[in-house]
């Protein structure tokens, strides 16, 4: 992830990354220093594994809050009233349905900005082959995926906020 592009985020997406933000600058800043305290009370650091293990977590969530800070900083937010439903903008709600003779399967997603994707929760990002296939299209409409096991295609069935 680029530090100094744009980050589309919804509404609830900033919201959801500014609470793990301030989590990790208040409560985690704070669980770790008091790790470090106590691992070094037990003296020698050559070989305290305590020690160790806090200052690499010390490590990451330093590295998640300018992750999470240069995100923000660079943000723009969608707001419910952006959201396009002729045509599938970030923010929207799609269902689409595979168009194959096997599957008969429908879906929906939620297109996102790539720093609030969440796959597991049907967020897919405006980056994504999907999201890419499908921004800009109306109901109706018809998109061809390439992915490594061939081409999926799904009709849009519906678009809502």
């Amino acid at each position: 992830m680029s530090f100094n592009k744009e980050n589309i985020l919804t509404v609830s997406g900033l919201a959801r990354l500014e609470n793990e933000l301030n989590l990790l600058k208040t409560k985690k800043r704070t669980e770790i220093a008091q790790r470090i305290k106590q691992a070094l009370a037990f003296g020698d650091i050559t070989e305290n594994s305590e020690y160790d293990e806090a200052k690499n977590e010390q490590a990451f969530v330093e590295g998640r809050i300018a992750q999470l800070e240069s995100i923000l900083k660079n943000a723009k937010v969608i707001d419910d009233e952006d959201i396009d439903t002729e045509k599938v903008s970030i923010g929207a709600k799609v269902k689409l349905k595979v168009v194959d003779e096997e599957y008969d399967d429908v879906v929906e997603y939620t297109l996102v900005g790539s720093a609030e994707a969440d796959p597991i929760n049907l967020k897919i990002s405006n980056e994504s082959p999907v999201g890419k296939a499908i921004l800009g299209k109306s109901i109706g409409e018809k998109v061809e995926i390439h992915v490594p096991d061939g081409i999926i295609k799904y009709e849009i069935l519906q678009i809502n906020k």
